[in-house]
């Protein structure tokens, strides 16, 4: 996939930024994960990059967004990193300045004190036109459908 929607852009990238979140439901002797990491780089045009002169004016403010997204994730328990993701790519796609984005969200640890596991996704200028445009007022996001069946476990418990 081809990120970037001009011929040439720049990037504001966020990497390893802990978020004080809470996702899964763990069963007794779980490892649970102590921290989740967030990686995300924004496509956005070099005019904003490569300024004239110094001034907030001139470049993509993205404090706004990084209290934002420390906010979706802070807003109760969610079961999967997938809708955490979600949700910061949708508020990602508010701000008409960025072109494209890259996100991976990661668990630390996985096993035995070690690893980390992660979901990460790409999204391109086309998708995040289509999540600009008007949401349905009964769904915030199109149905997905899961080719993923449920395996039998045992019964979990929000973590915290």
């Amino acid at each position: 996939m081809h990120l970037p929607t001009s011929p040439t852009a720049s990037r504001i990238e966020l990497k390893d930024f802990h978020l004080a979140t809470r996702i899964g439901t763990y069963a007794p002797g779980d490892t649970v994960p102590e921290y989740h990491a967030l990686d995300l780089t924004l496509w956005i045009a070099p005019d904003l990059v490569l300024i004239p002169e110094d001034g907030m004016a001139h470049v993509f403010d993205y404090d706004p967004l990084v209290i934002e997204i420390e906010r979706l994730a802070a807003d109760g328990l969610y079961e999967t990193q997938e809708r955490l993701m979600t949700r910061i790519v949708q508020a990602c796609a508010a701000y008409p300045v960025i072109e494209a984005l890259d996100i991976a969200l990661r668990k630390f640890t996985v096993r035995a004190g070690s690893g980390s596991l992660g979901v990460r996704s790409s999204v391109d200028g086309m998708q995040l036109e289509r999540m600009r445009q008007p949401l349905n007022p009964e769904s915030q996001m199109p149905p997905v459908t899961s080719r993923i069946t449920p395996k039998s476990r045992p019964h979990r418990q929000p973590i915290g």
